[in-house]
């Protein structure tokens, strides 16, 4: 299979225009089913969670499709007319690497600086985020909410711009679809424990505890949607 280095930025975009070459050329046929993960990334000498942003932005532009546990396949484009993915979209796992550096620290001085209405606060993002999941409904404001007050707490407009872009970055075309394959229920159900850790900790005015809660969280999120495409779920 013939492919080129890859240079380290807005790398699934790199990954993506190649494979979309690929496509386009007839390396692949309609309806085959590419190479898998592991071995695209090898092949390409980048990891996994960047081919899996890659293949999740050409499926939004109808180039491939994800079929949970069998693979990804080439689609027929003839009669497709798909708009590509803005150049500017951030790649959902790389997004997430970056608000557990952020939001690490947010969390710590919303520990030191908070003050009881933030945590309130807090606590009611969590009860929203649960009366949602109850009703088998994905909590995303619910958990806006959580970090935004979290953020808030910090009383930095420059941090709370930031963070609230973070998070508004999530309603993108990429992360969306790449949510519609991993984020279930019971997914989220994990999620409000996660949340709690760190509203706990800011409540107990821990820093050092609240920054490890809201890696933590960040870090099994990143797992969730790095999850092995047989343990995907499409949710309802």
């Amino acid at each position: 299979m013939p492919v080129q280095s890859i240079e380290p930025q807005r790398l699934y975009r790199q990954i993506a225009e190649q494979l979309r070459a690929l496509i386009a050329q007839g390396e692949f046929d309609t309806g085959a089913r590419l190479p898998a993960e592991r071995d695209l990334a090898r092949q390409f000498g980048v990891s996994r969670p960047s081919v899996r942003e890659a293949l999740i932005a050409l499926e939004v532009e109808g180039w491939v499709e994800v079929r949970t546990g069998s693979g990804v396949y080439v689609q027929d484009r003839s009669h497709r007319k798909a708009a590509p993915v803005a150049a500017h979209e951030w790649g959902p796992l790389e997004l997430i690497r970056a608000r557990r550096v952020v939001e690490g620290e947010t969390a710590a001085l919303a520990a030191t600086l908070g003050r009881r209405k933030h945590v309130d606060a807090m606590t009611q993002a969590i009860a929203q985020m649960r009366e949602l999941a109850d009703q088998n409904i994905m909590p995303l404001e619910g958990d806006r909410a959580f970090h935004l007050a979290i953020v808030e707490a910090c009383d930095n407009a420059v941090l709370a711009e930031t963070v609230q872009g973070f998070w508004d970055s999530r309603k993108g075309p990429i992360f969306s679809r790449l949510g519609g394959h991993f984020e279930t229920v019971p997914s989220w159900r994990a999620a409000i424990v996660e949340h709690e850790a760190v509203r706990d900790a800011i409540a107990a005015r821990d820093a050092t505890a609240a920054r490890a809660a809201m890696h933590d969280h960040m870090d099994k999120a990143h797992q969730r949607f790095s999850a092995s495409w047989r343990r995907a779920r499409r949710t309802a």
